[in-house]
């Protein structure tokens, strides 16, 4: 089985220019491919996973990786799948994030010795002047066929700015100048994305007289059509500072049944044949699948170590066992009012719930303990002396967190 048949197999090929080119290339190591990356924020999260998985699988094939990181891009803010324009960072803020990025990136794809190459496009972007671009490119965007681009959609409703409109025309010239700098033969990215690679392809034809391929991969969704990676306090993220690796671990270990295996199938590397056996497992085999989900995927974003204690916890707390390993909040006198703390602030400063109207909610709907004791009262308040050994705040059947004194 080539690596195209592999990706097929796991559920991972969504839209392809032309998938007898494509097969080809990637089956033979010949293609040298790009995903991007815009800096949004100062991590990477779940919603990149996916992706980093996809260059680690194809580079392990014999192929070349490109990750650019969007500089320039991320002046702009891509549109696509979103009702509401992205807010503008500063330069500041976005060389820190294209930092931070490189270097979680690193965990997935080996830099070393030309394997593969991480470029900004902010070092072409930035320098290009306004009156050439709209010369060299302009001629060969319809502006017809870019409103009717999916990514265009959902913005169109409350007003696509002039701004946005441009994003298309942005990836579609990264592609252009990657194509001529590096012999970048192929672009990959989210289904969302299929019009602006097909801009890309489209510009390099046009202008080259070449053919370059793209080929998008399937979102990750769970049964219900929403996308992973959300919690109820924000995004899972890579950074361990953000998520902790436990938070990390049981956000897969609880994920819906419907989803289990459909996630080690499309996010883990472990053997299709061992992955088919699962297929049938129900009950409490899915649990184990669970398990297998979380430890695998904790393994490749944090290691091996890190994999082993946060499971250890997992199984810890549903065996009533200690709470040793368990993610920690240290509290301090300025968190304190007259030397105590009320429960909804416990909870917000705690990450288990993101505002008080949250934490008001999970109490009165009976859904918070505080060492095994249920509180029903919403205003109930704890003094320093109850953090001295430490206690254990649990909302929901499965999110725990020790709360100490520093």
């Amino acid at each position: 089985m080539g690596i195209y048949e592999e990706l097929q197999a796991r559920g991972l090929i969504a839209q392809v220019t032309d998938e007898e080119e494509i097969r080809e290339l990637i089956n033979n190591g010949k293609a040298t491919f790009y995903i991007g990356f815009d800096p949004t924020a100062d991590s990477l999260h779940v919603g990149h996973f996916m992706a980093l998985c996809l260059m680690k699988r194809l580079q392990e094939a014999g192929n070349r990786p490109i990750a650019l990181i969007g500089g320039g891009t991320g002046y702009i803010g891509d549109p696509s799948g979103r009702s509401d324009m992205r807010s503008m960072m500063t330069p500041e803020q976005i060389q820190h994030n294209c930092d931070c990025f490189k270097k979680q990136m690193s965990r997935f794809i080996d830099f070393s010795d030309g394997k593969a190459l991480m470029v900004n496009n902010a070092d072409w972007l930035l320098d290009l002047n306004y009156i050439d671009l709209l010369r060299e490119v302009g001629p060969h965007f319809s502006v017809n066929r870019m409103l009717a681009a999916e990514c265009y959609k959902q913005r169109m409703e409350k007003g696509l700015s002039f701004l946005e409109f441009n994003y298309m025309i942005m990836q579609s010239y990264d592609f252009y100048e990657l194509f001529q700098k590096y012999g970048c033969n192929m672009q990959f990215g989210g289904d969302d994305q299929w019009s602006n690679m097909l801009g890309g392809t489209e510009l390099i034809r046009r202008k080259l007289g070449k053919n370059a391929c793209a080929m998008t991969i399937t979102l990750l969704l769970n049964s219900e059509g929403k996308k992973m990676g959300k919690t109820q306090s924000g995004a899972v993220w890579l950074d361990p500072e953000k998520t902790s690796p436990f938070d990390f671990y049981q956000y897969w270990r609880n994920v819906a049944d419907a989803d289990v295996l459909k996630c080690i199938r499309m996010l883990t590397f472990l053997p299709l044949e061992e992955i088919d056996k699962m297929d049938s497992w129900e009950g409490a085999q899915l649990n184990t699948a669970k398990e297998i989900l979380a430890y695998e995927l904790t393994k490749l974003v944090h290691g091996e170590e890190e994999a082993e204690k946060a499971q250890a916890s997992a199984r810890a707390l549903f065996s009533q066992g200690a709470a040793a390993q368990m993610p920690t909040t240290e509290l301090t006198e300025e968190d304190m009012e007259d030397g105590c703390i009320d429960i909804l602030t416990m909870l917000v400063k705690s990450g288990l719930v993101p505002s008080i109207s949250e934490a008001r909610r999970a109490v009165q709907q009976g859904g918070v303990s505080v060492d095994g004791e249920k509180v029903e009262n919403i205003h109930e308040v704890f003094t320093e002396d109850a953090f001295k050994a430490g206690i254990v705040l649990k909302k929901g059947k499965k999110n725990f967190r020790k709360i100490v004194m520093k």
